[in-house]
């Protein structure tokens, strides 16, 4: 009998993780071995498990996915890693691929489409969705290495980006700073350094923007 695949699912929504574990488990090739609900814990999970796949959600707690695609490789070269997630732009999916992504994917692909995603990245390939444009791919491919910051958006940290993400989806700060385990002062401080870098000074701006990238559905 053929061995299942290892597979490690790194998503902070409960009910996305529930939801992708039943898909996985409809594919007898695949088998579910762990979950985590932030970067730290897909971290722990993966060198302990050494799955041989994990799909990685980006924007996650404490740890966001991109440092623990960089960390995980470190330490678990063999392990691929897909990103599973809603990020679009192409300094999302050009910094995913520079972290060491094997494959990209996003959540609004079928069920068909992750299985061959999660088929091609095991087998030794690499993954984008389709609906990524050729722009980016002919970027990547012609060997970009750099991120170069072509608006705003470009200049906004990871830290800052999931901290406009809860503000647009109206968390206060004092939740932001329970949920990502930092400081009140230090969610002030990321949230004044972004509204000054994006020229924007009101909550419903900010959410705006955020519907505009793709942080948050209308």
């Amino acid at each position: 009998m053929k061995e299942k695949k290892q597979v490690l699912i790194a998503e902070d929504h409960t009910i996305l993780r529930e939801g992708l574990r039943m898909l996985l488990a409809s594919n007898p090739s695949l088998e579910v071995v762990g979950e985590a609900q932030d970067g730290l814990e897909a971290k722990r999970h993966a060198e302990s498990l050494k799955p041989h796949l994990i799909l990685m959600d980006l924007s996650m707690p404490r740890m966001n996915g991109m440092d623990a695609i960089k960390e995980i490789k470190k330490q678990c070269p063999d392990t691929k890693i897909l990103v599973l997630t809603v990020h679009r732009t192409e300094e999302y999916i050009l910094a995913a691929l520079k972290a060491g992504a094997d494959g990209y994917v996003l959540k609004d692909a079928t069920h068909s489409e992750l299985m061959l995603a999660i088929d091609c990245v095991l087998s030794g390939k690499s993954y984008l969705s389709p609906g990524i444009s050729e722009k980016v791919i002919e970027g990547y491919l012609e060997g970009r290495k750099t991120l170069k910051a072509h608006s705003p958006w470009d200049t906004l940290t990871q830290r800052e980006q999931e901290i406009l993400k809860m503000v647009a989806e109206g968390y206060k700060n004092k939740d932001i700073a329970d949920y990502l385990c930092i400081s009140v002062k230090t969610v002030e401080k990321h949230r004044a350094n972004l509204m000054k870098k994006l020229d924007l000074h009101s909550v419903s701006a900010l959410t705006a923007f955020a519907m505009e990238k793709g942080l948050i559905t209308k």
